[in-house]
C-alpha cells in the first residue's frame, strides 16, 4: 500500500466525528441500514465478533509467524504455500494457488447471490536477503513489512475462521485471495490476474495495512517509464564532437523538472534513479532514468504522460542539434501502470463498510484516495473499497515499520461485518451488494 494519501471531501463531511455520533462521510440509505442490522443483530454473528475479540492475541501470533517469512517482490512463493495450508485448516479444502501465484480460495453462498472478492497481498517491498525476525520492544513489534500487508493476510485468517465456525450461510459467493504483485514492480498483476480469471466478481474489499480511521474509496493512478536514450559512444578526446546520451538525459530531465501540474486534481511526478555511461573519460552511448507519474484523475495522467515524452523528444533533438548529428534517439519503456479508478461514497459497499466503522464505535475519519488493488477493479467499473486490518503502527517501506495491537480486534470485526452485510445471510437478509450486469 502506498503511503501518499488525498483526502476526499464529502458534501457536508466538514468537521471530524466524535464518537457515538454519525458520521457525516457517507449518506446511509434506510433500507440499507435495515438490512445492515438484521446481519449485526444476529446471534451466530454476535458471537463470532466476540471470538475474534478473544482470539486477537493468538492472530498476533500468526502475524508473527507470516511476516518471518520473506515475501520480495517477485518471490513470494514460500509465504504463499505456508498461507494456502492456513486456509485450508480453516475449512477451505479447495484452496489453490493460481498461475500468477495467488492463493484463491471460494467459500460457496447459496447459488443465487453476487460473487464478492476479498483479498490482501502477500509481497513486501523489502528485497531478497532482508532480515524479517520480529522483535518485541517498548509495545511494538517491529520487523520489515509487519504491517503493509502480513496485518491485511492475518485479518483475512481470522475472518476465514469465524466464518468457518459460526455456521452460517451466505447468499454470495465469497471468494478470498492472499494475493502477489501489489508492491512497486509487481504492477498489481496479482489483482489483475484475479479479475482476468474472475470477471463475474461483483464487489471487491482489499485489506491492506494498519490504522483503522478511513475507507479508501478512490484509487491514485500511475504511469512508470524508463526513458531509455541510446547514441554511438565514444572516446570522451578522440571522438569528441559526438553527441552524449547522457547529456540528452540530462537535458530531458531539466525539462521534466520544470513541468506545471495541477494541484487538483492531484498529479505528481518524479525521477527516481538514472544509470548509463562506460566510464568518466567515454562519451556516453547509452543512458537510461525511470520515470514515476501520478494523478487522481485518468485525463491528467495522460496530460503529464504526453508532456513529459515530448520533452525527451525534444532534449534528444537539442542534443543532436548541438553537435549537428541526427545520432541520439530515446525509446520509452512502460514499466509500471496502475490504473485510475473511484467508487462513489454513496455506493452500497461504502455504506456498508460505514455501518460497520458505526457499529463497531470506530471512528470514521474521512475517506480517501490511496494507490492499492482496489485500482483495478474501480477502473473496470467495480464497487470496490480498501481498508485496514486495524492496530497502529508505523515505518511502512521501511526496516523500522512497527505494529502495536491496541484494539486491533475492530479490524477483522468491521471487516467481517461489512462482508456479511455484503454478502447477505441465508434466512435473516438479503445481500446489501448488487449483482452486475454481465
Amino acid at each position: 500500500m502506498k503511503i501518499a494519501t488525498l483526502w476526499l471531501a464529502c458534501s457536508a463531511a466538514i468537521a471530524q466525528t466524535s464518537e457515538g455520533e454519525r458520521q457525516s462521510f457517507v449518506p446511509i440509505d434506510s433500507s440499507l441500514e435495515t438490512q445492515f442490522n438484521a446481519v449485526a443483530m444476529d446471534e451466530r454473528v454476535q458471537a463470532a465478533l466476540i471470538k475474534l475479540e478473544e482470539r486477537e492475541e493468538e492472530a498476533i501470533q500468526e502475524q508473527i509467524r507470516i511476516t518471518e517469512i520473506p515475501a520480495p517482490p517477485f518471490q513470494e512463493e514460500r509465504r504463499a504455500a505456508y498461507f494456502l495450508e492456513r486456509v485450508k485448516e480453516r475449512g477451505l479444502a479447495d484452496a489453490y494457488i493460481d498461475d500468477e501465484g495467488n492463493v484463491v480460495a471460494t467459500r460457496p453462498g447459496t447459488g443465487n447471490g453476487p460473487t464478492l472478492l476479498i483479498a490482501a497481498h502477500l509481497d513486501t517491498v523489502f528485497p531478497a536477503g532482508v532480515d524479517t525476525t520480529v522483535e518485541f520492544r517498548d509495545g511494538r513489534y517491529y520487523a520489515p513489512g509487519i504491517g503493509d500487508d502480513t496485518r491485511g493476510l492475518t485479518v483475512l485468517l481470522s475472518i476465514l475462521e469465524a466464518l468457518n465456525e459460526s455456521g452460517i450461510t451466505t447468499h454470495a459467493d465469497i471468494i478470498f485471495s492472499a494475493n502477489v504483485g501489489e508492491e512497486g514492480r509487481g504492477d498489481l498483476r496479482g489483482v489483475k490476474a484475479l479479475f482476468r480469471e474472475h470477471p463475474e466478481t461483483d464487489g471487491f474489499i482489499s485489506i491492506d495495512g494498519v490504522r483503522l480511521q478511513r475507507i479508501t474509496t478512490g484509487g491514485t493512478g500511475s504511469r512508470r517509464f524508463e526513458f531509455e536514450f541510446k547514441g554511438p559512444g565514444g572516446h570522451s578526446f578522440g571522438a569528441f564532437g559526438l553527441p552524449s546520451a547522457i547529456h540528452a538525459m540530462g537535458r530531458a530531465i531539466a525539462k521534466i523538472a520544470d513541468l506545471q501540474t495541477p494541484q487538483f486534481p492531484k498529479s505528481t511526478f518524479t525521477v527516481g534513479t538514472v544509470d548509463g555511461g562506460t566510464s568518466v573519460n567515454s562519451i556516453a552511448a547509452n543512458a537510461v532514468f525511470a520515470i514515476d507519474m501520478r494523478s487522481n484523475d485518468k485525463d491528467s495522467l495522460a496530460i503529464l504522460e504526453r508532456q513529459a515524452k515530448t520533452a525527451a523528444l525534444q532534449a534528444v533533438a537539442e542534443e543532436n542539434a548541438r553537435w549537428n548529428r541526427n545520432l541520439i534517439s530515446v525509446e520509452f519503456h512502460l514499466i509500471g501502470d496502475r490504473p485510475v479508478g473511484v467508487t462513489d461514497h454513496r455506493s452500497p459497499i461504502v455504506q456498508a463498510a460505514a455501518l460497520a466503522f458505526e457499529a463497531q464505535d470506530v471512528n470514521l475519519l474521512g475517506l480517501n484516495i490511496s494507490s492499492t488493488d482496489s485500482n483495478v477493479p474501480m477502473s473496470l467499473g467495480i464497487p470496490a473499497i480498501t481498508l485496514s486490518g486495524g492496530g497502529d503502527g508505523g515505518g511502512a517501506h521501511s526496516p523500522d515499520e512497527w505494529f502495536s495491537p491496541v484494539d486491533s480486534h475492530l479490524g477483522p470485526q468491521t471487516v467481517f461485518l461489512t462482508i456479511l452485510a455484503l454478502a447477505g445471510i441465508e434466512g435473516v437478509a438479503d445481500p446489501i451488494l448488487e449483482q452486475r450486469d454481465d
